[in-house]
């Protein structure tokens, strides 16, 4: 295919996804050491190497939502909205995390009926867990909560951590919409968040659409994302 047929998106998603399959390598090696330092009872490597870890999952997860933007906004992304069992959803996206917040000594609690089950796309919400948790673990002190139930003919996602909270600048108006701009100071570009919300509204029943909320409070405090869909 001549080079000029290639726009620059797309040239873009292609880079994305090889860094994507490199990453992955590179985790899988991490967490290969990091097994092998919890063998020899090694806390200390295993203390540096955890946010480290959780650093490269989370740009994994970054370098996956941008390409089902990418997918999304091309409108080749195959929308799958089937029935799910909402605790398998939560429970596979704990697995992915489950070494980092071992690594940092975080509780997590779950509240989910095991008869719980909606319908929506399964890979785009457990991005949405993910995201969520990546974004729990940077501020959390040491407990997260992950709560699902459905209320009202909508199903209510929460994860709620124990940390300071959303600044009062995220929370004024529509602070996911605020948070969509660059910080070079902190290095957000607001990705997490415009994901997830673009997810949430994707999931739609007749006039009703998804949102994504944050706000502070919750069981422990702290900050609260909190996605419902209908």
């Amino acid at each position: 295919m001549p080079t000029d047929d290639i726009s620059f998106t797309d040239f873009i998603a292609s880079s994305i996804h090889d860094m994507k399959n490199s990453l992955n390598i590179q985790v899988n090696g991490l967490e290969s050491i990091a097994t092998a330092c919890r063998a020899r009872v090694d806390n200390e490597t295993l203390a540096t190497l955890g946010p480290i870890i959780h650093e490269a999952h989370r740009m994994n997860a970054n370098l996956i939502q941008l390409l089902s933007l990418y997918k999304l906004g091309k409108s080749i992304y195959p929308m799958d909205i089937a029935e799910q069992s909402v605790a398998d959803v939560i429970h596979e996206a704990l697995l992915h995390n489950r070494s980092v917040m071992e690594f940092k000594g975080i509780t997590i609690e779950v509240d989910c009926n095991e008869g719980c089950y909606w319908y929506f796309d399964r890979d785009l919400v457990t991005g949405i867990l993910l995201n969520a948790l990546n974004n729990a673990y940077s501020y959390t002190h040491d407990r997260i909560r992950i709560a699902a139930s459905i209320k009202a003919g909508w199903l209510e996602l929460r994860v709620e951590d124990n940390g300071r909270g959303y600044p009062g600048a995220m929370l004024q108006g529509d602070g996911v919409t605020t948070h969509k701009g660059v910080n070079f100071s902190s290095g957000s570009t607001g990705l997490g968040f415009y994901f997830s919300s673009r997810v949430a509204q994707m999931h739609k029943n007749g006039d009703r659409t998804g949102s994504l909320i944050i706000e502070n409070g919750g069981a422990y405090g702290g900050g609260c994302f909190v996605v419902r869909l209908p």
